[in-house]
């Protein structure tokens, strides 16, 4: 049964001249804009949203955040109307989550406990799953002071429950060993994944990272360019585990392309730390493809976002070419589209060297034009036609040319294989051993 949330967000003004305070932090959105997301976000967990309530004050009230008298006010609304749970959409420090929950009586979360929770519920490998559990045990970990006999949230044993300080540090022992083992075993994922990225880096092939904000349509280009059936649903973090596909770009060169976690207005650091062997996929791309939704209000903030997150990870040097997706959803217009297109791109202080394509990956529109872009942004590996002659145990270096190159003829010759072929400038250089002299066309 889905749970009953009440949302609760924060407006920081300056009362006299209705502005934020000096000191407040800064947001590309509103608080009405955020507590849309929110609620956004707790529909993706499987929640009914009740009632939205935004609170305005000059500063932060340390206590409850929002102060005694709305706290009050939240509590008289969640009990009327029967809420399991009131999701706040800012963090909450350790003292404001206790204070909160002893006051309303129900049970209090905040927006990066909400995106752990999706998180959670959307990890299907391996991998994903430490990922996750590594950012929830580290963000539980400041929060078991205090908690009283439910303060274990991860299950005990025999031995293992009691009262106060007993019980506090039995459940910390057990977090940092679990914490510890978690790490460990991400650590030989991220070797692997080293190991793997230098097994591609070793054959000619290159590669590309599809990043964005979250329900952008990364998934749905991604099945649209690779053919793949990743899951494609209009909900926040729809897809969570990453994704490699190859592409046949219109030079013939063949490309990777991976599909990876969506970002979102503050993403927890937890998650960013977390997910550094799946994000590596991002910074080690010879080029990111940065999807943006161009049918969204807020669609020059969240390219912000995006391009502060891939400074976050220090990708934000790497070629990109920007994806305006959903123009089906930008009117029949074309001239209108791409001045909005324009607009967008105007106000989100995107990189000077970016190109941008305006596609829909719903109907594959401009996706040709697309190929075209990323063929002309990827690092230049010029295709020629050349003739190799091959011994026959070398299977391996035939295959190359096979899966790599486009053979054009074959022959048999003793104990070698002579094979024309128009292959790329580094699969050439890498069989050059096997290159029959003045054959380069």
């Amino acid at each position: 049964m889905p749970e009953r949330a009440i949302l609760v967000g924060l407006e920081l003004k300056d009362r006299r001249r209705g502005r934020p305070p000096a000191g407040a932090p800064s947001g590309d959105c509103s608080a009405e804009e955020s507590l849309e997301e929110l609620a956004s976000l707790a529909e993706s967990a499987e929640a009914v949203v009740l009632e939205r309530v935004l609170q305005s004050r000059a500063q932060i009230e340390a206590a409850t955040l929002i102060g005694a008298g709305k706290v009050e006010e939240v509590a008289r609304q969640a009990a009327a109307q029967d809420a399991g749970v009131v999701i706040f959409d800012r963090d909450l420090t350790p003292t404001q989550q206790r204070n909160l929950e002893r006051a309303i009586q129900r049970k209090v979360i905040d927006r990066t406990q909400l995106i752990l929770d999706i998180f959670a519920r959307r990890a299907r490998t391996r991998e994903g799953q430490l990922q996750v559990e590594l950012a929830q045990l580290n963000y539980l970990l400041p929060r078991l002071a205090g908690r009283g006999v439910e303060m274990s949230r991860l299950g005990g044993g025999i031995g293992t429950r009691g009262p106060g300080e007993t019980q506090l540090e039995t459940d910390r022992r057990r977090i940092f060993r679990r914490i510890r083992k978690i790490e460990e075993d991400l650590e030989r994922v991220r070797l692997g994944r080293g190991v793997q990225r230098r097994l591609r880096q070793s054959v000619p092939l290159a590669t590309a990272a599809l990043v964005g904000y979250t329900n952008a349509g990364k998934s749905t280009l991604f099945n649209r360019l690779t053919g793949a059936e990743v899951l494609a649903d209009d909900r926040l973090f729809a897809t969570l585990d990453p994704t490699v596909r190859p592409v046949i770009l219109p030079s013939r060169r063949r490309l990777l392309l991976s599909d990876t976690v969506g970002f979102i207005r503050n993403l927890p650091v937890t998650l960013v730390k977390a997910f550094r062997a799946t994000l590596e996929e991002v910074t080690e791309a010879a080029l990111i493809l940065h999807v943006i939704d161009a049918a969204s209000p807020q669609a020059s903030q969240q390219i912000r976002q995006v391009l502060k997150v891939l400074g976050e990870i220090g990708a934000a040097d790497r070629p990109q070419v920007l994806v305006l997706n959903k123009l089906d959803l930008l009117g029949e217009a074309g001239g209108a589209s791409e001045g909005l297109c324009r607009g967008i791109l105007t106000e989100s202080g995107r990189p000077s060297n970016a190109q941008a394509v305006a596609v829909s990956a719903r109907t594959g529109q401009a996706l040709e034009r697309l190929l075209v872009v990323i063929d002309q942004v990827l690092p230049v590996d010029p295709v020629s036609c050349a003739t190799f002659r091959i011994p026959m145990k070398q299977g391996g270096k035939v295959s190359l040319l096979y899966e790599f190159g486009r053979v054009r003829a074959r022959r048999y010759e003793g104990q070698c294989c002579e094979i024309e072929a128009e292959v790329s400038e580094s699969l050439k250089n890498r069989l050059a051993e096997y290159l029959v002299r003045g054959s380069e066309l």
